[in-house]
């Protein structure tokens, strides 16, 4: 099993630190998610095309905006798909930052399909330590550390007026669950599906015979192999940092595994470039090193 780096078992003080940006990240995603389902509901997206002909939308811009007013207090610097993308020159001295994607799954928002997140990772050290997924659609809560595990929540419906944290986390379920898929599940993108992922899809299928293959939107994907209700998800196509961070955090604090397809080894972070490489991840159906040997063997 990949082993997960973790700065902060040295004392009690930085156990109560860490619980405090878990706090914060979870108060920013949610107050995110309510920016965005303002304008969600609204109809009026405003939506422009960004140079690589991805969308953007006015909830982007206003959940980014209400994100970064709750975590630039904690003095970490952030690196959000909406904000400034500082030089690596600048960015490589920083032992933490905040990974941040305001608005996850942005086609999925527009089509009003509910499969879009807001995601907020802590990297220390290039590696994820801390993860927030929010979907505000459902009202439904993904998040996760390395000290305490991964967990889900579902919010109260009236979580846009009246959230509490210290109330509402007592309903929170550790992941990853109990359940036992009986068919191979692999989880793949709704509006990204390449060729090559379909391709290991059905390797997949060659060697555990019985497989559904589902398609979800955003970070979601992740979040299901985290939750053990998918055993699967290749990524055989671009993302960005801010696409993966926080479920990455989530995930692994799950006990998941996030390979990076081309390394074999574990997710990195804060790169100077931040466009990722192909990645997999897999929950506790595959054994690491037999999921290592089919992605040498796929020839992809």
């Amino acid at each position: 099993m990949i082993k997960i780096p973790w700065e902060f078992h040295a004392t009690n003080e930085n156990f109560k630190r860490m619980n405090q940006l878990l706090e914060i990240a979870i108060e920013a995603a949610v107050k995110g998610g309510k920016a965005i389902m303002e304008i969600y509901r609204s109809g009026d997206f405003g939506v422009e095309m960004k140079s690589d002909n991805s969308p953007l939308t006015l909830a982007d811009r206003a959940a980014h905006e209400v994100i970064e007013q709750d975590l630039v207090k904690t003095d970490i610097p952030i690196l959000s798909e909406e904000g400034e993308h500082n030089d690596y020159e600048e960015r490589k001295d920083w032992s933490q930052l905040w990974i941040v994607d305001p608005l996850d799954g942005t086609k999925e928002f527009v089509k009003k399909t509910g499969e879009f997140t807001v995601n907020i990772a802590l990297i220390e050290n290039n590696y994820p330590v801390l993860g927030v997924v929010f979907v505000p659609a459902t009202g439904v809560l993904y998040y996760g550390d390395a000290k305490d595990g991964a967990y889900k929540l579902m919010l109260n419906s009236d979580w846009e007026e009246n959230f509490s944290l210290s109330e509402q986390i007592k309903g929170a379920v550790k992941l990853p669950s109990n359940q036992r898929n009986e068919k191979l599940q692999i989880v793949a993108s709704v509006s990204h599906l390449s060729k090559e992922t379909e391709d290991f899809a059905e390797i997949l299928k060659e060697k555990f015979g019985k497989a559904d293959f589902v398609s979800v939107g955003s970070s979601l994907k992740i979040c299901k192999v985290a939750e053990g209700t998918a055993d699967i998800y290749p990524r055989l196509g671009p993302t960005m940092e801010w696409d993966t961070a926080a479920g990455q955090a989530v995930a692994e604090s799950a006990g998941a595994l996030f390979i990076n397809w081309k390394t074999l080894k574990r997710f990195d972070y804060n790169r100077p470039n931040l466009l990722n490489n192909w990645f997999v991840v897999s929950g506790n159906k595959i054994p690491e090193e037999e999921l290592v040997v089919m992605i040498k063997e796929s020839k992809l």
